[in-house]
């Protein structure tokens, strides 16, 4: 069998991190966190728990960085929310959501062991990463490092997991897509209904249709709405251009630590999807664990 690239191993490593930071988006305990704190309705615990590492910015720094939601939608939020609760104030809820999902879902006594080696190799994978060209990789960055080892797994998780997100928005911004036309074209892809993901980043269906028409100009989508096979091509090199840009942490790793925080990684991340927290699919493109991802 070849060697993974580094590119295969970013891919496989986001697979496995994506449910441990996720839960922050589905668990009932964090969603209780925020509302907690004052946010009543998800989208606001979403909006000031993923924007508070910014500080309390208006909406247009935030439109930008996340990249896939309609401006209107971010502006519902953003910067309302900043007079129900502070960043510092969503940060801990965040971390208390984080900490009452995993106490349910993982054993965290008999894990231990296993949660420490997570957080030493994650941080150890992101501390040297350059924050050049990657805002929410690096808003997060200058956050405190939590103790408890499941938190700090926590932490470096985001971390990585911002850090691909980012790379994700400069291989998108270098294909000409603007925010809403990778989704038309991932569903294409995948064969999933617009009603998967359009209402849940507030694009209408005049603005579907739009991107729809744009794409099919492009020769990427056919007359009723499937990929070509240009599509197809166009989708695999923006995801192979997202592995590549995701690579630093592997570099900084090496391929035997990688495999080893993979092998860690491989039972949360079943823990968590088996209990639900994480759907399957969901908005975040993220295959489950045991499904190969694309390209």
């Amino acid at each position: 069998m070849d060697q993974p690239t580094a590119e295969q191993l970013a891919r496989t490593l986001w697979q496995r991190v994506e449910p441990y930071h996720a839960i922050t988006y589905f668990a009932e305990e964090c969603l209780a966190a925020f509302v907690d704190a004052g946010l009543r309705g998800f989208w606001r615990g979403y909006f000031a728990g993923r924007a508070a590492p910014f500080g309390a910015v208006e909406a247009g720094p935030i439109v930008a960085a996340f990249h896939g939601f309609r401006a209107d939608f971010v502006q519902r939020a953003v910067p309302s929310i900043w007079s129900l609760v502070t960043p510092s104030a969503a940060l801990q809820a965040r971390l208390d959501g984080a900490d009452r999902t995993l106490r349910r879902v993982l054993e965290l006594e008999r894990d231990a062991g296993a949660l420490d080696e997570i957080a030493t190799l994650l941080t150890g994978a992101m501390e040297h990463i350059s924050p050049s060209g990657r805002p929410v990789f690096a808003a997060n960055a200058d956050l405190e490092r939590p103790d408890d080892p499941h938190l700090a797994a926590w932490h470096a998780a985001t971390l990585l997991r911002e850090h691909r997100g980012d790379g994700h928005v400069v291989a998108l911004t270098d294909a000409g897509l603007d925010g809403c036309e990778p989704h038309v074209l991932r569903l294409a892809i995948g064969g999933l209904p617009e009603s998967s993901i359009a209402p849940f980043r507030g694009w209408d269906a005049d603005d579907w249709a739009e991107a729809t028409d744009r794409l099919r100009a492009r020769g990427w989508l056919d007359a009723d709405g499937a990929a070509t096979d240009a599509g197809h091509a166009a989708h695999r090199a923006i995801e192979a251009a997202t592995d590549r840009l995701a690579a630093a942490p592997v570099l900084a790793l090496g391929d035997v630590r990688t495999l080893r925080l993979i092998e860690l990684l491989d039972g949360p991340a079943r823990r968590i999807g088996a209990a639900g927290v994480v759907p399957y699919p969901n908005a975040m493109g993220v295959p489950p664990p045991d499904q190969p991802g694309l390209p």
